[in-house]
């Protein structure tokens, strides 16, 4: 917060930078804009004398109005982070530079780590795949066994119409034997 040391009420004019020195005196110089040379005879002026001490926790400065003001200075604190300054083309090129070889290396490693998955299942299945023909192997024999007794039972099982004619002859040849 601002404190007013003295109330000078100064007219500050344009063109003019005002200061104070260490025994709080303002002073004024006439302030040269870009391209001009100081004169020999602009010389700083003393607008208002005090005889105040400055005091070495506080910044001094002259307000808008005029007047003499301090504020606590901090110190031992911490930095601020400054504004973002804008970046040359040098730098955004080292920059995309630095992001083009991070992707690379992220590619690389994902590469790496799908090759390693590819060798372990080609790995688990030339352990498995021995297994798993044996396994169809014994299906499509289960199946063929199965196919074979179907049609060796058809052949020796005669059919019912067949069947019933021949148990009648057998009846009859029996019959007249006895």
């Amino acid at each position: 917060m601002t404190e007013k040391v003295v109330r000078a009420g100064l007219e500050r004019k344009k063109g003019w930078l005002y200061y104070l020195d260490k025994n709080l005196n303002v002073y004024r110089v006439k302030m040269v804009r870009g391209g001009e040379k100081k004169k020999e005879g602009d010389r700083p002026e003393l607008v208002h004398k005090t005889d105040l001490k400055r005091d070495e926790n506080y910044l001094y400065y002259v307000d808008k109005s005029g007047d003499i003001c301090r504020v606590e200075a901090s110190r031992g604190g911490t930095a601020r982070k400054g504004k973002k300054r804008r970046k040359t083309a040098e730098q955004k090129k080292a920059l995309l530079l630095k992001k083009m070889e991070i992707k690379k290396k992220k590619l690389a490693a994902k590469k790496k780590a799908e090759v390693a998955v590819k060798k372990k299942t080609a790995m688990k299945k030339k352990v498995t795949e021995p297994k798993k023909v044996k396994k169809i192997a014994t299906k499509k024999n289960l199946d063929e066994k199965k196919l074979i007794s179907k049609k060796s039972s058809q052949k020796t099982t005669p059919k019912k119409s067949v069947g019933k004619k021949k148990a009648a002859k057998k009846k009859l040849t029996k019959k007249k034997a006895a």
